[in-house]
């Protein structure tokens, strides 16, 4: 591992790979509603399939480093915030969906889970 990446804490190295991997797994399960709506069901799994290896090849990682100085909890918990802050933008900017205030509900009900579920 280079010592530059040393330097940046577990959590942070984590989430970093975890958001870059949600970015793809995103794109891999609701991209195809988008762009691939009157293609055949199975070409757009193998396009979701084919986007979803890299999310795999950035999530596998993230979890190996995560579970060094994280419990698996604490790893679920972060990756399903990450989720949501990814998942939220997508569907706004890229599917052009309208922000719902429903979005700013489950947020704060996810900021629970995180309290619960990392104090001490």
């Amino acid at each position: 591992m280079p010592s530059w990446l040393q330097s940046i804490p577990v959590w942070a190295q984590t989430a970093g790979l975890l958001t870059l991997a949600n970015v793809f797994m995103t794109f891999a399960w609701y991209g195809h509603l988008k762009n691939m709506q009157h293609r055949a069901w199975y070409l757009a799994a193998l396009v979701s399939w084919s986007i979803a290896l890299f999310e795999y090849m950035l999530q596998v990682p993230a979890n190996r480093i995560g579970a060094s100085s994280l419990t698996l909890p604490q790893l679920k918990i972060m990756q399903e915030v990450i989720t949501l802050l990814v998942f939220i933008p997508f569907v706004v900017l890229y599917m052009k969906q309208p922000l719902k205030l429903d979005y700013l509900w489950a947020a704060l009900c996810m900021l629970g889970a995180v309290y619960f579920i990392f104090r001490s």
